[in-house]
């Protein structure tokens, strides 16, 4: 795979973590591992959803998850975060994941994209309705 850099940032999406990874999150490889992606683009894509409808979220799905280059110790990732679909009870969204190459900032590689549902759960832990508009309140 040729690293395609110096890709535009989303401007229709909102960044909602940024994390470097470490040597100890690394496989015999060399590599992130995979699952340590997966995690954290999970708690990314939480982020959206649980301000929408206004508490608590579980993830019910990972609808896509494709993992377009390495990720490596150092990279400074970028998660951002848009909402594709709100239904009853659940929320489907997109996130793009983009590394700044340790020594490269501000030139910025797509490394990772998924879509993930989320349903909105009560206190019970059972599934409740999503808001029609979107709770406003900041927590």
């Amino acid at each position: 795979m040729s690293a395609n850099t110096n890709v535009q940032l989303p401007t229709d999406q909102e960044l909602v973590l940024k994390v470097i990874p470490m040597p100890c999150d690394c496989n015999a490889n060399g590599d992130i591992f995979g699952g340590w992606v997966m995690a954290h683009v999970d708690l990314a894509g939480a982020v959206v959803p649980a301000r929408y409808a206004g508490g608590r979220m579980a993830t019910v799905a990972v609808n896509e998850f494709v993992f377009k280059h390495p990720v490596r110790v150092g990279d400074i990732l970028s998660f951002f975060a848009k909402l594709t679909r709100i239904g009853r009870t659940s929320i489907t969204v997109k996130v793009e994941v983009f590394a700044e190459r340790f020594g490269s900032q501000n030139e910025y590689t797509k490394v990772t994209e998924a879509s993930l549902t989320y349903v909105a759960i009560d206190e019970a832990g059972q599934p409740r309705e999503v808001p029609k508009r979107p709770n406003t309140a900041q927590p």
